[in-house]
């Protein structure tokens, strides 16, 4: 049973959900340093699996109280989740991990914009100033030192963002005015996908067995430190602060991802964005949190109890990375 907010330190969650954030940031780099084009699905195949393991033996008995509804809508989600890291980790192949992290970071923007257009319930006009500033600075991160295109792997992330806001959307919608157990419903994603990855990996290139055999001992730790310390542990973090906490405070702490995946990507990965690039960054934080801020304020001012508090509103929602 979680402690009374009182008698909680606040500067311990605050200082936990920022660590969070942190080691979200850096998955950009480590998932850079474990996959190369050829071995994708066979890594998220490995991560997946590991995570489901680790986390078995806190979720069987919670599993066995899931209910029908619950657990089709934990299979639903698992399959869009699976997509999501599907394009976001063959794009991280493809581009640096400042840009992965950066581009990511638009399902900020992307989620109120798709919840809006499912509600027909339009955001302020600053919010579209918002999220144009953002992909501007999309445009301009991917330009590195020259205006250009951006690259396949920058493409590549911006679906997969497109899709982690389909995947929030569809996780409120069958959610409001339930209430699923959040550790089951997690669980029940991991083990979709871990399942779907599996199954697909003998078919892309190599099994999953064939790849752990390969992987040397700094792969195996950036695998091990993508499945126990940015799932398994930021998970349990998130959903122990969510508790302690106010969801909007987690989400505003738990939305500097982007900020740490930069310094992540410049400091350890070597990273050099180039003028445009750096520009381009400035942007696309400045956009992302704008537009979170912007909405936010609509939302509390909106009278309207249209979104139960049972599992929070779409945009704090969009904070679950795994």
């Amino acid at each position: 049973m979680p402690l009374p907010r009182a008698q909680l330190p606040a500067r311990l969650v605050d200082v936990l959900l920022l660590l969070v954030a942190a080691v979200w940031g850096s998955t950009y780099l480590a998932a850079k340093e474990l996959v190369t084009p050829t071995t994708v699905i066979a890594a998220l195949a490995l991560r997946f699996a590991v995570t489901v393991l680790a986390m078995l033996p806190i979720c069987l008995r919670r599993l066995r109280r899931a209910g029908r509804d619950e657990v089709v809508t934990g299979i639903l989600l698992g399959a869009i989740l699976a997509v999501v890291f599907l394009f976001e980790t063959y794009g991280i192949a493809h581009t640096s991990a400042t840009n992965a992290g950066l581009i990511i970071s638009l399902t900020i923007v992307m989620t109120p914009l798709l919840d809006s257009a499912v509600n027909r319930s339009w955001l302020p006009r600053r919010f579209f100033v918002a999220a144009v500033t953002a992909m501007v600075g999309v445009a301009l991160l991917a330009s590195g030192d020259g205006l250009r295109l951006p690259s396949a792997g920058d493409w590549l992330v911006l679906v997969a963002a497109a899709v982690r806001a389909v995947h929030v959307t569809v996780m409120h919608r069958r959610s409001a005015g339930k209430r699923y157990d959040s550790l089951n419903l997690t669980y029940l994603q991991m083990s979709t996908a871990a399942v779907l990855f599996c199954l697909a990996s003998p078919l892309a290139g190599g099994s999953f067995v064939s790849l752990a055999r390969q992987l040397g001992p700094g792969q195996w730790a950036d695998l091990l430190y993508l499945a126990l310390i940015c799932t398994v542990f930021a998970f349990f973090v998130q959903m122990w602060a969510v508790r302690a906490t106010s969801p909007s405070r987690v989400s505003l702490l738990l939305g500097t991802e982007p900020v740490w995946a930069l310094l992540v990507g410049v400091l350890l990965g070597g990273d050099r964005p180039g003028m445009y690039g750096v520009v381009g960054a400035v942007l696309v934080l400045v956009g992302a949190g704008w537009g979170q801020r912007i909405e936010r304020g609509h939302r509390e001012h909106d009278t309207t109890p249209a979104h139960p508090p049972a599992m929070g509103h779409p945009t704090e929602q969009a904070v679950n990375h795994y």
